[in-house]
């Protein structure tokens, strides 16, 4: 599977992951966000999305493992992967008819997003 995690820059960015190389990724509140969260596997891949002032995907990165024993807040470490070439904003998305019926362009307080093959390569350009 394929999913988005939004972040606040000034609070966690991508660069900090890169820096990091792992984190586990919490902090998540709301019950359909923590729902993506228990529902991701080993291996599935990450698009990273810095909200505020940027509003763009600016990275990739992978789950590494996933630890549900607690289900109000979901162990989540992922690790990162590679920064994009070319962001790709919260305008282009909801222009683009891929995102038509994605929470991603109807929910914008959504921090994990589940997203199609065909949104991974638009939002990543692989």
């Amino acid at each position: 599977m394929n999913y988005l995690l939004k972040t606040e820059p000034s609070t966690y960015s991508f660069a900090d992951l890169e820096r990091d190389g792992t984190t586990i990724w919490d902090g998540v509140s709301n019950p359909v966000a923590l729902k993506h969260l228990r529902q991701m596997k080993p291996g599935d891949r990450l698009v990273i999305y810095h909200t505020g002032d940027e509003k763009s995907v600016v990275g990739t990165a992978t789950v590494v493992s996933v630890d549900t024993s607690d289900a109000k807040n979901p162990q989540v470490k992922i690790k990162a992967m590679a920064e994009l070439k070319k962001r790709v904003t919260l305008a282009e998305v909801k222009a683009n008819e891929l995102f038509t019926d994605s929470p991603l362009a109807r929910q914008g307080r959504l921090s994990v997003v589940p997203l199609t093959d065909q949104q991974w390569k638009f939002l990543t350009g692989e």
